[in-house]
């Protein structure tokens, strides 16, 4: 059985529920998710094969640690459900994690929209205890302070 290793971060934004979703979804990562502790900057996406929108579309993100995730859509239901998966992580990580599933949950709430973001991740075989403690530790509390950023920026251009 895999172990796997489960952050979440929820915020609300003033967008409708229709904008929230036509603004979040496609946002692309860089600037918004800094370096923190051992969990490394996205500097770059590269090999994105079509608007982030659509079921298959892939890119891959460039780290500032030198190594790379790719990203796979695996589910669009607008304006409700958007969910990725992560493959071919490299670097600490990449020792850690046969894959990750990030899922992005909107739901109206009064005027505006709650986002509800979850991550799992697959630990490799003998890796769940360090993946569980690195996920508790550092990945949890930083998508509670990189989700602020990103419901701004969907405020901004609602």
């Amino acid at each position: 059985m895999t172990t796997t290793a489960t952050g979440s971060a929820s915020g609300t934004t003033r967008a409708p529920l229709d904008r929230a979703f036509a603004i979040g979804t496609p946002l692309t990562p860089v600037g918004y998710y800094p370096a923190s502790g051992p969990l490394p900057e996205v500097l770059e996406v590269r090999r994105q094969t079509g608007p982030w929108d659509a079921v298959g579309q892939r890119r891959q993100l460039m780290l500032s640690d030198g190594g790379s995730v790719t990203e796979t859509i695996v589910a669009v239901d607008a304006p409700n459900r958007f969910v990725y998966e992560l493959s071919n992580f490299e670097k600490l990580f990449g020792l850690l994690v046969s894959g990750a599933r990030a899922e992005w949950d909107y739901s109206a709430e009064g005027s505006g929209t709650r986002i509800d973001w979850t991550y799992t991740f697959f630990a490799r075989p003998g890796a769940g205890p360090a993946l569980k403690a690195i996920v508790g530790l550092f990945w949890a509390p930083y998508m509670k302070r990189v989700l602020p950023g990103i419901l701004g920026r969907i405020d901004e251009d609602a």
